[in-house]
């Protein structure tokens, strides 16, 4: 089974932590990663008070033994082990962090779709991303999320790319959410 998986940090070391959580996802038993994306510098979003993001996207072939629930609860293990702390305050759920792996699409052309709310897919903030819809592109620009390209998606969004940094207008205030999003 395909899977696309974005990884992000903003911490000083933000380029080793992509490359430990890189190295974590090779040695998942079961889990072989097929393409990787440029990393690309990215300005934050909805809480726009921090350092910017080094992100990239990967695609990998997942065995028979990995549901997408429990392939998001290993990303979660791994993240975790890769210093990832989750704050309890809800503004700060979109702040700095020391590595995210977000499963972004699973399945043949990314089709699976999942409400578990361990496992939302796809995930529901994927197509307002230009920081994981960029490096998706780069490895996948056939993939359709919802019915349409991964460029269409891109074409809806204000953003711009400068050498390898993407900047991104975010649609009304900073820090704000979305009502009844989810904030991981």
């Amino acid at each position: 089974m395909p899977v696309w998986i974005g990884l992000g940090s903003n911490s000083p070391d933000a380029p080793q932590r992509l490359e430990a959580a890189l190295a974590g996802l090779a040695a998942m038993d079961g889990l072989a990663i097929a393409k990787v994306s440029p990393v690309y510098r990215t300005e934050p979003q909805d809480y726009a008070d921090q350092p910017f993001f080094y992100n990239q996207v990967l695609e990998a072939r997942a065995d028979a033994r990995w549901h997408p629930v429990a392939l998001m609860r290993a990303l979660l293990e791994l993240e975790a082990s890769l210093g990832r702390r989750r704050s309890p305050d809800p503004a700060l759920r979109f702040g700095p962090r020391a590595i995210d792996i977000d499963m972004l699409l699973c399945g043949e052309g990314g089709a699976l779709a999942s409400d578990d709310p361990v496992c939302l897919l796809p995930h529901p903030r994927l197509v307002r991303r230009a920081f994981w819809l960029v490096p998706l592109r780069d490895i996948a620009p056939h993939l359709a999320i919802q019915g349409e390209s991964v460029g269409t998606h891109l074409a809806r969004l204000a953003w711009t790319m400068e050498d390898n940094i993407i900047f991104q207008e975010q649609p009304g205030a900073a820090g704000s959410l979305i009502p009844g999003e989810s904030n991981d």
